[in-house]
């Protein structure tokens, strides 16, 4: 028998502080009070059946800045509630994988009455998180105290809130204890060590997890490529007619790596539930905007926006605006072109040791610049995809990967294909690719992490003098962690991780036989970021909100499709080469008639590689096959018994 809200006392004398609401400074109190009540109301009156309570109390408010901050946390029979209505998935006595309900709770592992750890803190947070976002209208017209907020039944309260400015921001709060003993087994000490993706899945997620282990065994997998291409920058650099076997090894490698992480990938999600877990039927986006109307699908009230002004704003603004951008990447590029020409005509001139070194000055720039104009695009990209308002925010996200993709390949790797295939310099090749791929490290590594240790800690340091010097009775310590945590950088996803990776396999696969060296960067450049994505993550950002992910999604689409561009270039870098030139004094239609063939050899290899290695492991696979007999055999009890009753 299912079991609801309203049979159970939800209610417990205890505070857990879970999720924190900040509210805009001016907002008015019958706002905070409708807002409260909605919170704290049970499920069947409209309400969300949480615990919610003001950071200080009057006393402090008096003496205190900060007043409009709000903390929401949930009962333990709530939670465990909220865990079903999500269809959480977790592990049961006999080591299948069910999706938990309360009335089952102790067929469940590890669950007990007493266990307060059942659910993971980011489980808890995501559960607060879904029921928030949940909280919706129901004869209300307008917010409270703000007329121009209208509101219509149906419609998500909190993301009113949030696009009215009267709630200025929701995050969850740290876990000082627990994120204190991930730290100790993550990144604390500078070994080499696995990382414990397990635990970060507890605390931050499974879509967080998810980078953090396609990170490590990226680095893992380049391992192979920089030993062999060690040994060719040592013993056999100029001639570039022997990389014929690393390239090949290559094609090879970036096939059988992509498709052994979808086995692994499958096998994690599996053991953390996310593989079996429902789709829910997806909710349109904050930013999205039309005519109120009645959505055909779910039958709700919802603002509707014809697709045809959709596709006329992508295909009349958006995509000239790209086209744009992408003919400015190659002016640009030009201009690269021509700096390197006065450099090397300096050298000429003077052949000093200081024009040597000027030579690398130009790529050095141009590195600069290729990060400031991916930076600057980027922001119009995000502009111009939420001015497109597609309701889904699967499709949002889909559109702005695809205009950010083109531009960043195009502008990191442009002058590339020029210099291998118009100007035909393998030397400048290699000097450009090494200086793109090396500066690009450093100014990620100083970007992302580093100046905003940096700034932060500088802001701790000022939140803690101000605590210090209160002379009122409260709890300075959740006090403190509040302001803190609220004045931290917003992680925006893991968009910006999985892009810099994209870039990286392409330096890396691209042109692997002109720079073996570029696996060994990158292999040293990830060491050093898993520990800077970790102190990212735990020390300088907001914690983020754990969002269930079953894979790295569309990006395992990107890293394939720039593993088949990757062929063709090597093909046509060892089509070019001396050796094989000389093999055709007389008819180059025959060289390029070959090297098409063996170039759709090597692509027909890969997809049988794709094909023959299977993306579930056999026993996931099993697994899977069971619980869907199951749910089906479940499903024709259930109507076998309908059927009897009537």
């Amino acid at each position: 028998m299912k079991v609801t809200l309203s049979a159970l006392d939800t209610h417990e004398s205890s505070f857990t502080p879970l999720v924190v609401i900040e509210l805009a400074q001016d907002v008015k109190e019958e706002t905070k009070e409708w807002l409260k009540n909605r919170i704290i109301t049970k499920k069947k009156d409209g309400g969300a059946q949480l615990s919610f309570r003001p950071l200080l109390n009057k006393y402090e408010k008096e003496t205190l800045e900060n007043q409009n901050l709000y903390l929401v946390g949930a009962s333990k029979i709530r939670l465990l509630l909220g865990a079903e209505a999500v269809g959480l998935v977790k592990e049961c006595s006999d080591n299948t994988m069910r999706a938990f309900t309360y009335g089952t709770r102790h067929s469940f592992k590890d669950f007990d009455d007493d266990n307060d750890d059942f659910l993971s803190m980011a489980e808890r947070q995501f559960i607060i998180k879904h029921e928030l976002e949940n909280l919706r209208a129901r004869d209300e017209k307008m917010i409270p105290g703000y007329p121009q907020a209208k509101l219509y039944p149906g419609k998500s309260l909190l993301r009113r809130l949030l696009t009215s400015g009267i709630v200025v921001q929701v995050f969850p709060l740290h876990d000082n204890e627990a994120l204190k003993k991930l730290e100790d087994t993550w990144y604390t000490r500078f070994t080499l060590k696995f990382q414990p993706v397990d635990r970060i899945r507890g605390y931050f997620g499974e879509t967080i997890a998810l980078y953090f282990g396609f990170l490590e065994y990226f680095t893992f997998a380049l391992i192979p490529m920089a030993i062999i291409g060690l040994p060719y920058y040592l013993f056999a650099w100029e001639d570039y007619d022997k990389y014929v076997i690393f390239a090949s090894f290559n094609l090879i490698w970036s096939t059988v790596i992509l498709e052994v992480w979808k086995r692994g990938c499958a096998s994690m999600t599996y053991r953390w539930g996310t593989l079996v877990m429902k789709r829910k039927f997806e909710e349109p986006r904050p930013g999205y905007h039309g005519v109120l109307g009645i959505n055909p699908v779910t039958g709700r009230e919802e603002p509707l926006y014809p697709s045809y002004k959709r596709q006329l704003r992508i295909y009349l603004v958006s995509l000239p605006f790209v086209c744009l951008c992408l003919y400015f990447s190659l002016f640009v590029m030009m201009i690269y072109f021509d700096m390197e020409a006065w450099a090397l005509g300096l050298h000429e001139d003077s052949g000093s040791e200081w024009t040597s070194i000027l030579l690398y000055v130009p790529s050095i720039i141009y590195a600069i610049v290729i990060e400031i104009m991916n930076r600057l695009y980027r922001y119009a990209a995000e502009f111009l995809t939420s001015w497109e308002n597609h309701r889904l925010e699967s499709a949002y996200q889909n559109h702005l990967i695809l205009k950010v993709l083109v531009f960043n390949f195009l502008n990191c790797f442009a002058s590339l294909f020029y210099i291998a295939f118009v100007l035909r310099d393998m030397k400048l090749l290699r000097q450009s690719l090494a200086t793109l791929l090396i500066t690009s490290q450093i100014l990620n590594q100083i970007v992302e992490s580093l100046l905003p240790y940096w700034l932060q800690k500088k802001h701790h340091v000022r939140v803690k003098k101000k605590v210090e010097a209160l002379k009122a009775d409260i709890d300075a310590t959740l006090y403190e962690q509040v302001v803190l945590e609220k004045e931290m950088g917003t992680y925006l996803g893991t968009f910006d991780d999985y892009l810099e990776l994209f870039l990286q396999f392409g330096y890396v696969s691209l042109f692997s036989c002109v720079y073996p060296l570029a696996a060994a960067f990158a292999v040293l450049n990830n060491l050093t970021e898993v520990n800077s994505d970790a102190l990212k993550m735990c020390r300088v950002l907001k914690r983020p909100f754990s969002e269930p992910s079953a894979s790295i999604g569309v990006w395992q689409l990107a890293f394939e499709t720039m593993s088949v561009i990757s062929v063709v270039t090597n093909c046509a870098l060892i089509g070019m080469s001396p050796q094989v030139n000389a093999l055709f004094p007389e008819s180059k239609t025959d060289l390029v008639l070959i090297v098409v063939a063996v170039e759709h050899m090597l692509l027909a290899l890969k997809f049988i590689l794709a094909f023959a290695i299977p993306d579930k492991p056999r026993h996931i696979q099993m697994k899977l096959a069971r619980l869907e007999f199951e749910s089906l055999e479940a499903l024709k009890q259930q109507i076998t018994h309908i059927s009897d009753t009537t």
